[in-house]
């Protein structure tokens, strides 16, 4: 008799194992035997839970997708101003579980695989959209509606710039000059506005 919970946490342990085995082997070398042993589980039940790697590219970028989401909503939560607001979402692009090697070597192969999975494709739309919507949402009270789409577009620009940026680096991430750099476009375009 299975324990109540286990697939649960089987699963879970399998996108973890995903996100590490991305880092460490790229997507196109990872397997999901590889995963599986990660995650402490046999390759059939990783197949089983999941189908096949896209198939669990996918759950991955879904989960990841989850706690930027949720991560995100706190800060915007917290923040009073419309300005603050804005700021609150982009520092959750950048939040320490988000902005570490492992989970943008997951981000990139997602972009990648979104060139030839219409699954991965969909929840890229889905990420892309929903990023530019609260931008715009919140810069509305800041001016015109054309205006701040055309920031939004640009602040979604840069956070994609600079995880495939981070990518291309050795050393460990620097959030803080990412925003800062973020902010000050932010800060021009906000002045700069008809």
């Amino acid at each position: 008799m299975p324990k109540v919970g286990m697939e649960e946490m089987r699963r879970k342990a399998l996108i973890g194992a995903a996100v590490d085995a991305i880092h460490v082997h790229g997507f196109c070398d990872v397997t999901v035997s590889k995963i599986a042993k990660r995650a402490g589980v046999s390759s059939g039940l990783a197949h089983h839970y999941f189908g096949s790697k896209a198939d669990l590219l996918a759950a991955t970028m879904r989960s990841l997708l989850t706690d930027l989401g949720e991560g995100i909503r706190q800060r915007v939560r917290l923040a009073g101003s419309p300005r603050a607001r804005v700021s609150a979402i982009v520092d959750g692009n950048f939040a320490p579980d988000q902005f570490q090697p492992a989970v943008i070597a997951a981000w990139l192969a997602f972009y990648v695989q979104a060139q030839t999975s219409e699954n991965s494709r969909r929840l890229l739309k889905i990420y892309s959209k929903r990023l530019i919507s609260n931008l715009t949402f919140h810069l509305k009270e800041l001016t015109d509606h054309d205006h701040a789409f055309r920031i939004a577009e640009g602040i979604a620009a840069l956070i994609d710039g600079f995880y495939i940026r981070r990518g291309l680096k050795d050393g460990p991430p620097d959030p803080h000059s990412a925003i800062r750099i973020i902010e000050d476009y932010i800060e021009i375009q906000l002045r700069a506005r008809p």
